[in-house]
């Protein structure tokens, strides 16, 4: 069945409303009609079966037929991303979403090419948080990340430092709650210097330090084309991030991220 989003504040079991660019794709794009059955979920784990009551043109009713409720995946993995040159962010998010991620942090390195005035950052952010909505509608994804502000990398240790929220940032609109935000228990930095030590040794000293526990929150920065700077490093490392490296071969921006999301939702986000 085709899935389809409803925000957090528009959500109620009961009386399930589409609407605005929900209502185009269902009623133009997929011509669904009353009698016929779809999902919707509202991102923060409420997902429902319905049936599709009236189509009108600027909304769609649903009448529930089935309510589940899919608890949070069992780590918390926030991808902090320097954001790539071309339409790369894009691809990243999408998959980020596929592979688990619960928060996405744009991050304006010294050698991002992309340069953002405060207009196109909320433009982008905007952007990229509806591609995280479709991905979640693709995949199955009953839990959506929220995508933050793109911002500088010490300010966005500054907010994570302080417990700040994303949904603090000017440029989130309420549809866009993120998860509770907790502190990183690992934190973890993408690095080409001779220091960078294996993600699986990471992993396993955290295990062995921790009786078998494996975390519950981690953060994983990846660097743009040519890695952070060394300042940018030296920073990262100021905040507790363990520089890893991702192997013998340099692997582009987009590579990188989806290695990294998808060894530790291999390592930690199944059951043990």
């Amino acid at each position: 069945m085709h899935r389809f989003y409803i925000t957090p504040e528009n959500w109620n079991a009961d009386a399930l409303i589409l609407r605005e660019s929900e209502v185009h794709h269902a009623r133009d794009v997929l011509r669904l009609e009353p009698g016929e059955r779809v999902v919707v979920f509202n991102g923060r784990g409420h997902e429902v079966t319905a049936e599709i009551t009236k189509v009108a043109r600027e909304e769609i009713q649903l009448r529930k037929l089935h309510e589940v409720r899919v608890p949070p995946l069992r780590c918390q993995i926030t991808l902090a991303q320097a954001i790539p040159k071309w339409k790369n962010m894009d691809l990243i998010v999408q998959k980020a979403v596929e592979l688990g991620a619960a928060e996405i942090a744009p991050i304006i390195s010294d050698r991002t090419i992309v340069h953002l005035q405060l207009k196109e950052a909320v433009q982008k952010q905007a952007k990229w948080q509806q591609v995280a909505i479709e991905a979640a509608k693709q995949c199955g994804q009953n839990w959506l990340p929220a995508v933050q502000m793109p911002r500088k990398l010490k300010e966005f240790f500054a907010t994570v430092e302080a417990g700040v929220s994303p949904a603090s940032n000017p440029g989130m609109r309420p549809t866009q709650l993120p998860l509770q935000h907790a502190d990183p228990e690992l934190r973890l930095i993408g690095s080409l210097q001779s220091d960078a030590v294996h993600l699986k040794t990471v992993l396993a000293e955290y295990e062995r330090e921790n009786q078998g526990g494996r975390p519950t929150n981690v953060l994983m920065c990846i660097g743009p084309e040519g890695d952070f700077t060394p300042a940018e490093l030296n920073l990262a490392r100021s905040h507790g991030c363990r520089p890893i490296t991702l192997g013998p071969i340099i692997l582009r921006v987009e590579t990188a991220a989806i290695y990294c999301l998808s060894v530790l939702s291999y390592e930690l986000l199944a059951e043990p």
